[in-house]
């Protein structure tokens, strides 16, 4: 009825009718966006505020300081080597994990035995949590009696400080992160491949597409939508690593592993520092990162996702 009614409307006026705005529908977003602004909209722009503020003894806010923290940060050497190291954490962190999770969901497409024990067990690190998998290394990279160096003195070679060394603690610890990633990202490349449809497959065959030069023509534009994903979702989760940073080096040895998300807590909360304005700044200094890094995956990278 309401159908005909506007037909007949449109044919009398010669104009499209104004559709009527349902307010109703907006009652179900309450519950929503009184969430997302309480936990925010609200952090952030007490954030912001903070940013601009001295803090007392107890990190009350005591008067404005202007642009000062912003000054001190970028005028900081040791605040370039922080960005420095959180760039190459992203680098050795999503880089890999994509890598050995494509290589090993690609492998577990093949028609080999007990494929679902091997699925399962590749994907098992995602259901660790942070705190154990960094204990877990932490045990395993331990320099004297660590499993590792006990395996590298049996072939003569000298014992590795990995968590002791500033040469190798951003790589041990970019390693436990990529142990905790790949089950992930397996599971959602392996849903990506599933969904290839087979007779695609079959053409690239009868035209002469075979092995490496099947999964890289063929496979992988297929599955760039979840490779694209996996890279976006993978660098904001580096950005914000922390829980495996505190546990295994605390930011050492010599700020080797202090990454800008540690950078934050060390400033704001480690050893009563109460740092807040300092620690608000360096945290609007991550989200503009987040938010450049993300503008560039979209405006460069998703130019090379094919959706079907």
């Amino acid at each position: 009825m309401t159908a005909v009614t506007s037909v007949a409307e449109r044919e009398r006026t010669g104009r499209r009718p104004r559709s009527r705005p349902s307010w109703g529908a907006f009652l179900y977003l309450v519950p929503a966006l009184a969430v997302f602004v309480a936990f925010f909209f609200v952090p952030l722009a007490r954030s912001f505020y903070l940013s601009f503020q001295r803090s007392d003894l107890f990190g009350r806010p005591s008067g404005s300081v202007g642009w000062k923290h912003y000054a001190d940060l970028f005028t900081d050497p040791g605040f370039g080597k922080v960005l420095l190291v959180t760039l190459g954490f992203v680098l050795l962190t999503v880089i890999p994990s994509m890598v050995i999770g494509l290589v090993l969901a690609l492998a577990l497409q093949n028609r080999i035995r007990a494929v679902k024990f091997f699925r399962t067990a590749f994907a098992l690190p995602f259901a660790f949590s942070v705190a154990t998998a960094a204990v877990l290394f932490g045990v395993m990279l331990n320099p004297a009696t660590g499993v590792v160096n006990g395996l590298l003195s049996r072939l003569g070679v000298a014992p590795v400080g990995w968590l002791t060394d500033p040469a190798w603690a951003l790589l041990s610890v970019a390693v436990t992160s990529v142990w905790m990633q790949v089950g992930y990202n397996l599971l959602v490349l392996s849903a990506g491949l599933g969904a290839v449809p087979d007779d695609v497959l079959e053409a690239a065959r009868l035209d002469g597409a075979s092995g490496a030069r099947l999964q890289w023509s063929v496979v992988l534009p297929l599955v760039s939508p979840q490779l694209f994903f996996l890279a976006v979702t993978g660098t904001i989760q580096a950005l914000q690593s922390f829980g495996q940073i505190h546990i295994l080096t605390r930011g050492g040895p010599d700020r080797s592993t202090e990454t800008l998300v540690y950078s934050i807590y060390d400033v704001a909360f480690a050893n009563n520092n109460s740092n807040f304005g300092a620690g608000s700044a360096q945290a609007i200094v991550l989200l503009l990162v987040v938010l450049a890094i993300t503008a560039f995956q979209f405006g460069v990278l998703e130019r090379k996702v094919f959706y079907a």
